[in-house]
């Protein structure tokens, strides 16, 4: 008698896939935000996003949302202005 090798486990992609391989299938403009906020450790607000990357404000908030549909960035709001918020990579 065969025996059945067990099915796998359904699991979520984004929890198995390394960052890496998420930030290949983003577009440019997520790749590039990334990289900035990976040499800020500290984060930056959209503004400051949009300065670095020299993006429109636009697409900065585009690539964030990207971003953060795959968790790869965090944002927490700034103490000095609750209206902007700060972001940061949640991976090294």
């Amino acid at each position: 008698m065969q025996q059945r090798a067990p099915a796998p486990e359904s699991t979520d992609e984004r929890n198995t896939k390394p960052p890496t391989d998420l930030l290949s299938e983003l577009p440019p403009s997520a790749k590039l935000v990334a990289k900035v906020l990976e040499y800020n450790r500290d984060g930056l607000t959209q503004a400051e996003l949009a300065d670095e990357t020299l993006l429109p404000a636009r697409t900065v908030r585009y690539a964030l949302t990207r971003l953060e549909e795959h968790d790869l960035v965090d944002s927490r709001f700034l103490f000095t202005d609750a209206r902007k918020r700060c972001y940061s990579l949640t991976f090294d």
